[in-house]
């Protein structure tokens, strides 16, 4: 177990916050889970687009998915449950992918469960993930965010990335851009609401 003077703690598979804890996904998950892509309120922001999952099976078969990608994606490279820590509610997902078209740049994303949402967590589970990739090496982190999507921008800016501009190369989309890099990660943790 490792962790640092902000409160993230790299536990085997897992990692911790304060608040949080970041665990691999299961298909076991698939009721709670639909709580989060279940909701077109969370699903019309991803990038890709991803329709909305419509009842548990699809979920489960979902989660099977991600679950075997996550076996053959590098480290730091994954996907994470969100927890409470206090009583071990799933309240969303955070993930570290390789963005498209050439794999090489790494994208950090986070979605909540609406009942989750404006509390901190998603900007908390961000900066645990940024922390996790930036302890595996990784120099800098990347987040796309749909125009109009003030809340996934400002939890970019609350995690400590910078807007960099927009572009179309990643999913085809034109997408706003936040970068943070290794020596920019705030040691304090998340920035405030």
């Amino acid at each position: 177990m490792s962790g640092n003077e902000h409160g993230v703690v790299l536990d085997g598979s897992r990692i911790l916050t304060p608040r949080l804890v970041l665990r691999p996904w299961s298909v076991e998950d698939a009721e709670a889970a639909l709580e989060v892509y279940g909701s077109e309120d969370v699903t019309r922001w991803l990038a890709p687009a991803m329709t909305r999952t419509t009842d548990v099976a699809a979920m489960r078969e979902l989660l099977g998915c991600w679950t075997a990608n996550c076996e053959v994606l590098e480290r730091p490279a994954g996907r994470w449950a969100i927890e409470l820590r206090e009583t071990g509610a799933l309240i969303g997902g955070t993930a570290l992918l390789p963005l498209p078209p050439y794999g090489v740049d790494l994208e950090i994303g986070w979605q909540l469960a609406k009942a989750a949402q404006g509390q901190g967590y998603a900007a908390e589970a961000g900066h645990a993930v940024a922390y996790y990739a930036f302890d595996a090496g990784i120099d800098e982190l990347f987040a796309v965010v749909r125009p109009r999507n003030e809340r996934g921008a400002a939890t970019a800016r609350r995690v400590g990335m910078e807007w960099v501009g927009e572009t179309e190369k990643y999913y085809d989309l034109r997408l706003q851009v936040y970068r943070l890099r290794k020596g920019e990660l705030d040691t304090s943790g998340p920035k405030p609401r």
